[in-house]
């Protein structure tokens, strides 16, 4: 195939990547350079008055920090998921992915209404903590940032663990028999073996999961109410609330960023560990 005919093949995805990203991008950065509600004034006001707010900064920070809580809560846990699959028989291995993919067949907004059922007072973690008399009385987990990295840990755990399980289940296992071989202990093999080869799957997870937590904004507003603000409820307020366009827009544009840097810090992580690992 020559190069010409694999442009040609690849023209209609990069069309559709530019009307569908590129040009509301476009318009995004376009409408946020102006700085009434009514887009009439070309001076940058709203960059100001967006940037210039602590509240802002707050809202940012706490926006990125929900996003590494529940980077590293689905890590924690999926990890461990991840390593039984590596060590079942086929048949079990078929049981545990149909598991990881069922929750992606509901809609995130039932599972996101199923978890105020089981963080609320009567719910099911504060029935199992009055009986087993871990507290006095019922713990209050709805609207805090611990009840939203818990609901969100496991609506977002399917996208940390698919390309996961992706990875190492293309592992070579004789790699880790040579390495038992060879008198290396089942912990030495994981961080020295195991790790490594699947870093590649553990950081796209992790990159995925703090891109899909940080935008969550069903599941941060059901869930987090209006005690916990965090950018998407900004952008949907000034949009669709106060109608303030341009503020939306820096809103909109200060998220992608934010997320953006994330996304690539991670990735930077991932490959100084690639790298010390080898």
């Amino acid at each position: 195939m020559t190069r010409a005919a694999e442009w040609q093949l690849a023209l209609p995805l990069a069309l559709a990547y530019a009307a569908f990203f590129l040009v509301p991008l476009g318009l995004l950065i376009a409408v946020s350079a102006f700085g009434d509600e009514r887009i009439t004034t070309l001076d940058g006001a709203q960059w100001r008055k967006f940037l210039g707010d602590p509240f802002t900064w707050k809202v940012i920070v706490d926006t990125v920090k929900l996003g590494c809580f529940t980077v590293a809560a689905t890590a924690l846990i999926g990890y461990p998921l991840a390593l039984v699959y590596l060590g079942a028989g086929p048949r079990w291995q078929r049981v545990i992915l149909f598991v990881v993919i069922l929750p992606l067949l509901t809609s995130v907004v039932v599972r996101t209404f199923a978890w105020i059922v089981i963080l609320g007072r009567e719910g099911v973690i504060n029935q199992a903590v009055l009986w087993l008399g871990l507290a006095p009385a019922p713990l209050r987990l709805l609207q805090t940032e611990q009840g939203l990295v818990i609901a969100l840990t496991q609506i977002e755990m399917p996208i940390m663990l698919l390309p996961l399980l992706s990875v190492m289940s293309r592992m070579d296992p004789n790699l880790r028999d040579a390495s038992a071989g060879l008198g290396a202990s089942k912990w030495r093999t994981l961080f020295r073996v195991t790790l490594p080869l699947s870093l590649p799957g553990l950081v796209a997870g992790c990159m995925l999961v703090f891109a899909s937590a940080t935008t969550a904004f069903i599941s941060q507003f059901v869930i987090g109410g209006n005690r916990l603000v965090y950018l998407p409820l900004i952008i949907w307020q000034q949009s669709l609330v106060v109608y303030n366009w341009p503020l939306a827009s820096v809103a909109a544009l200060t998220l992608l960023v934010s997320v953006g840097l994330g996304v690539a810090a991670i990735a930077a992580v991932g490959r100084r560990g690639r790298a010390y690992a080898v």
